[in-house]
């Protein structure tokens, strides 16, 4: 393990983590909101800590191996979470503890949007800013990571498109070299948060509040200025553009370099998985819509939006709310809840199993379905024309099984601090899927379940958005052996 470039590597990403403390200065400034100390401090502490993690390895230039690689993809998160809590722990106005001041800035880095605060209305501008631009420095991250660094390491969802399906990833980079395709997918993602904001703006939002909600719906975060989220607004205009964007940052990432670089949707069109993501959106509309027609709760067109709003906002894991859905009646709340575990396309910002391997595991099961009837057929397992490799299948189901043992395991521990049951299995599910608001207790916020949970539930987070492999593979002995 090379330690002296791991600490390296975070001291650069502090040093650089720092300066993004600069814009909420700047905006508590422009407000006078009384909360420019705590981010003056929080970017002093970060800096120093930062240059000394730097300096006495600045000289040593190695090859990160795999391992390391595994590891520094692990700390970038934790690390950046720890640091970043401090603005909200220094805080006057936001008075959390160290537990909840963490559990926030963690929330907002991966992008789950689950929240410990309330009265966010009343919050100092900065401190609101500070929340969403958590989540877009997080999403972009996301983003850079999955579709760059990730599939060198041999992990998570988009390896899958190395030589197994056709169009836009054969191979692990977009263009040659890292540095591109990161720059490549930053402008992509600049350009959406732009285009987004600029469509809240035209429906009637304030500056801010476009710009902050732009942060988290390009992000696939959820976070929202206003404690009744996107419903503050009460306008269709509003949603049916948030609507637009969460369905567009749910895609591979891959697929709008793609469609940029080539001036068309050929891309969007040939791909399996983003023609499977529609189609599961499509699905739940029916069934929402559908249901809540039928029983009458809202008139035709509050109907409409409200259940396509809610069923988009679940399914891409963003955790945006225009209505409370916890209450609507019969098995509707946790088939909603249920579709967030698919989540969005492997290479974009949104969380859950990925909608790559819920489509191989659909098809290996038919596969094994087939072999019931015709024991001797060979049947290969295609995504699109190419066939996929029993290697990739047996990764997936391996995924798969960790994720639910994971998962039980957790929602134990947090039936065990005392939380009831739908209480537990949602936030447990809310958190490893990024997905931000659960059932129960944590339908709106997670302030009122113990601290013992609250760690849990990080550790969930954490665990969703390395996709479970990269964090577990940290507590094998085999991992630290040389």
């Amino acid at each position: 393990m090379h330690f002296a470039v791991i600490f390296k590597v975070l001291g650069i990403l502090l040093t650089l983590f720092s300066l993004t403390l600069a814009p909420p200065i700047l905006v508590s400034l422009w407000y006078d909101d009384g909360a420019v100390d705590s981010f003056v401090i929080a970017f002093a502490i970060t800096f120093v800590t930062g240059m000394l993690a730097w300096l006495p390895v600045y000289k040593i230039k190695q090859e990160l191996r795999t391992r390391d690689g595994f590891l520094v993809t692990s700390l970038f998160w934790t690390v950046l979470a720890l640091f970043g809590s401090l603005p909200l722990l220094l805080a006057e106005a936001t008075q959390l503890s160290v537990v909840d001041a963490m559990f926030e800035s963690l929330s907002g880095l991966t992008t789950t949007g689950a929240t410990v605060l309330t009265g966010l209305d009343y919050l100092p501008r900065s401190i609101l800013f500070y929340r969403q631009q958590l989540q877009w420095l997080g999403g972009i991250g996301i983003i850079v990571i999955a579709v760059a660094v990730l599939p060198m390491l041999g992990i998570g969802g988009m390896q899958l498109y190395r030589a197994e399906t056709p169009g836009p990833v054969k191979d692990s980079k977009l263009t040659p070299r890292i540095t591109e395709t990161a720059k490549a997918l930053f402008f992509i993602y600049l350009s959406l948060t732009i285009a987004c904001a600029f469509g809240y703006w035209l429906t009637g939002m304030t500056p801010f509040d476009a710009i902050t909600h732009s942060f988290s719906t390009v992000a696939i975060g959820g976070f929202s200025t206003h404690d009744a989220s996107m419903g503050f607004f009460n306008d269709s205009r509003t949603y049916l553009v948030c609507m637009f964007f969460m369905v567009l940052s749910g895609v591979n990432f891959a697929l709008h370099f793609f469609a940029w670089r080539d001036k068309g949707i050929t891309h969007y069109l040939k791909d399996p998985e983003f023609k499977f993501y529609v189609s599961m959106i499509g699905i739940g509309l029916v069934i929402c819509v559908g249901y809540l027609l039928t029983t009458n709760i809202y008139p035709v067109e509050e109907a409409l939006i409200k259940g396509s709003f809610e069923l988009i906002s679940i399914l891409t894991t963003t955790g945006f709310a225009v209505t409370d859905f916890s209450i609507w009646p019969s098995f509707l709340p946790f088939l909603i809840f249920m579709f967030a575990f698919m989540g969005g396309c492997a290479g974009s910002t949104g969380g859950g199993i990925k909608m790559i391997r819920v489509l191989l595991m659909i098809k290996q099961g038919m596969r094994e379905i087939y072999r019931l009837i015709h024991p001797n057929a060979i049947i290969p397992i295609k995504i699109g024309t190419k066939s996929v490799s029993d290697r990739i299948v047996e990764a997936v189901w391996g995924f798969f099984a960790v994720y639910v043992v994971s998962y039980l395991t957790m929602c134990v521990v947090l039936l065990a601090t005392g939380l009831d049951f739908v209480t537990a299995f949602t936030a447990i599910g809310a958190c490893i899927n990024n997905l931000g608001p659960g059932l129960g207790e944590v339908s709106t916020h997670y302030g009122n379940i113990n601290s013992t949970a609250k760690w849990v539930l990080c550790f969930a987070m954490l665990l969703g958005r390395l996709e479970v492999f990269t964090l577990l593979v940290l507590f094998t002995p085999a991992f630290w052996r040389k």
